[in-house]
């Protein structure tokens, strides 16, 4: 009696079933899976200013006045000297202005009055102590408006 001993075939694996079942299951994993939030997205509360409690009253503008005798004058205060063109009393108070406006979520208005005889350069200067403290809202009037 003979004994047929079958030879193993070499099995095929069959691969397109595999790749079909993979892109299944990605396509089952973007689906479900929650999006992670971005760090912009998230309310983060970084250090630095507090916010106020209670309001604050705070004139709307600061009105600047330029002379023709040089002087420069913030709400009824004479600052720096009229011969020098830098003015560092003026833009320290500009800078306090600006981050007081910041604080109570208030925007920071200038108006430069200008004599009619005051000298451009002058007003030049108040721009540029203006533009040193960060202030953008500046407007132009003179004395005789009022």
């Amino acid at each position: 009696m003979k004994i047929d001993v079958l030879e193993p075939d070499n099995p095929e694996l069959n691969v397109a079933p595999l790749i079909d079942m993979v892109f299944l299951l990605l396509v089952y994993f973007m689906v479900t899976a929650s999006l992670v939030k971005s760090e912009a997205d998230l309310g983060i509360k970084l250090p630095g200013m507090l916010s106020q409690a209670e309001s604050v009253d705070m004139a709307d503008e600061q009105v600047i006045e330029v002379f023709s005798d040089g002087r420069v004058v913030l709400n009824g205060r004479t600052l720096d000297r009229p011969d020098r063109s830098h003015l560092p009393e003026l833009t320290a108070l500009l800078i306090r202005y600006r981050m007081a406006s910041e604080a109570t979520k208030n925007e920071a208005l200038i108006t430069i009055w200008a004599e009619d005889e005051a000298r451009h350069q002058r007003v030049v200067d108040v721009m540029n102590a203006c533009a040193d403290a960060d202030i953008k809202n500046v407007t132009f009037s003179n004395l005789g408006d009022e």
